[in-house]
């Protein structure tokens, strides 16, 4: 699955991508390539399908070209594709064709619009006489649909040697309108050289330049379940750190020459947006591979409004962060910058942007019927504080930015959304929480459902965690033990959480159990169990 590398970084100014990435979703003329000839026994469509980011009258449609020889990966390349009201594309409703540009690794991203809400479509991409496997995809409901549900997955942390993608191949089962992926689709490491206790393990090295970021995106989207996945329902998607390198903050890395980290990034981020479905609006926002826009509001109807928040592109660096190191623990007593109310998790100009958008999900300019039933914040990691026995505490999640915590914390609870959830990843752990204002008495203000990894390990013990939510009532489950994903029912009444785990991380067939449920009830903050 790999092919000759191209340089670390590609010198693409910002007019240069806007342009490739305009041009790679509009009608073209080029000629195919030669390899699309009949007869031909490459699969050029081999890692797959993708749909996201769904509005009422459209969606992105994702692929990516996989070149046959060397001489093929510099050449552009011709790709139609169909969309259709059944698998069988007999009623097509729209169809087209799109440039897979070398210089966007051979990634194709088409943007519908003029689709009707609501509804479920077909859709496929051709290139010579090869036909992608089938996705289907939907658009959300109409803005002021009073949408009777929505079938909400959620899922994070995907390290290719810690098990294998069977929790996908359940989300399938569960047939989701939307999947929200919170971050660490990749992992950069090369496999351990002790493979024990391993599901598998890959031949590629630590990820350094955007050559290396492309196989490691080409690895995992080999696996069949998770192909599957993406072509089941349109996905929302944001990354967290292993997209890039554990622990990064901004523009703090383990480089400690900033152009070199810089490097890196810029690397990452081009390798990231060639293998989302994302609009081209993350690179014009955000000025180019050197940043992506990604923080950004998706609605289904009045139902439910979702916050994809960015926690890592913007953030402050860790307390007391040792240079050239990753984060730590820390003593709140013995690190003073923790306390630091400069410090932000986001970025102000994000903490700006989702304080307004709570306001606007409040009253929506004075008009309570058209607020959503359900604001969501989906972010990468737990929200809710943890004290720890050793008094230690985490600086890479909230716990490290405990004025950031408050100042969303004080704009939950004056901005007064009617139903507010979070939902987060990371930490490879399943934690239920009731999220409560600041204070020992603090009133409960939104409900947190923090997912476990798909496949990676957790890093400590049951034990541990159990001593955790002792000591923090406003914990209602931790679960440390177990892979697996989030399912959200959402209907206008109440939220319905259903936590699902794999039996067994090491059998790529493995089967999947429910470990609990937990409910909200419109208008009562707070999940309890079903």
């Amino acid at each position: 699955m790999s092919w000759p590398p191209d340089p670390v970084r590609q010198a693409l100014d910002r007019r240069t991508l806007l342009r490739l990435a305009a041009s790679a979703a509009a009608p073209c003329a080029l000629p195919r390539w030669a390899w699309a000839s009949s007869g031909w026994r490459h699969d050029p469509f081999a890692l797959g399908v993708a749909s996201g980011d769904p509005a009422p009258d459209g969606v992105v449609l994702w692929t990516r070209l996989m070149p046959p020889e060397p001489g093929a990966a510099s050449v552009p390349a011709t790709v139609r594709w169909e969309l259709a009201h059944d698998d069988r594309f007999r009623r097509i409703v729209r169809q087209g064709t799109a440039t897979a540009l070398p210089e966007l690794g051979h990634s194709v991203h088409v943007e519908l619009r003029g689709l009707e809400p609501g509804r479920w479509y077909f859709y496929r991409f051709l290139h010579g006489d090869a036909a992608s496997a089938t996705g289907r995809t939907r658009t959300a409901p109409a803005p002021d649909d009073r949408a009777p549900r929505l079938r909400l997955a959620f899922a994070s942390c995907q390290r290719w040697e810690h098990g294998h993608y069977a929790a996908w191949a359940d989300v399938c089962r569960h047939a989701p309108d939307l999947v929200l992926f919170l971050g660490d689709y990749i992992y950069e490491y090369a496999s351990p050289a002790d493979a024990s206790g391993l599901a598998r393990v890959h031949a590629l090295r630590h990820a350094r330049t955007l050559a290396d970021f492309r196989d490691r995106y080409a690895l995992h989207r080999s696996d069949p379940a998770l192909q599957s996945a993406h072509a089941a329902a349109p996905w929302a998607v944001t990354w967290d750190d292993h997209e890039v390198e554990n622990d990064y903050a901004g523009t703090t890395g383990r480089e400690t020459d900033p152009a070199a980290f810089a490097a890196l990034r810029d690397a990452a981020y081009q390798a990231y947006y060639e293998h989302m479905p994302l609009r081209a609006a993350a690179l014009q926002a955000a000025g180019g591979f050197g940043g992506l826009q990604l923080y950004r509001r998706l609605a289904w109807g009045r139902l439910a409004r979702l916050h994809l928040l960015d926690a890592r592109q913007f953030r402050t660096r860790q307390a007391c962060r040792v240079t050239g190191a990753g984060a730590d623990a820390v003593r709140p007593d013995a690190c003073a910058e923790l306390a630091d109310p400069s410090r932000s998790f986001l970025g102000m100009r994000q903490e700006r942007w989702l304080d307004a958008g709570l306001a606007e999900d409040a009253d929506r300019g004075g008009d309570a019927g058209a607020a959503p039933r359900w604001s969501v914040i989906a972010q990468q990691t737990l929200f809710s504080p943890r004290r720890t026995p050793s008094g230690r505490q985490g600086t890479d999640s909230w716990d490290g930015y405990p004025a950031a915590r408050d100042r969303l914390l004080a704009t939950i609870a004056d901005r007064s959304p009617r139903n507010t959830v979070l939902l987060g990843g990371d930490i490879h752990q399943n934690y239920v929480c009731e999220v409560r204002a600041p204070g020992p008495d603090g009133a409960v203000l939104a409900s947190e459902f923090c997912g476990t990894s798909i496949s990676s390990r957790a890093g400590t013990t049951q034990e541990r965690v159990d001593a955790i939510a002792r000591l923090n009532p406003h914990v209602l489950l931790a679960r440390s033990d177990l892979r697996g994903w989030g399912l959200a029912e959402v209907t206008p009444q109440r939220w319905t959480t259903v936590l699902r785990t794999v039996d067994d991380p090491l059998r790529p067939d493995s089967g999947c159990s429910t470990l609990a449920r937990f409910v909200v009830e419109d208008g009562r903050p707070g999940p309890s169990r079903d």
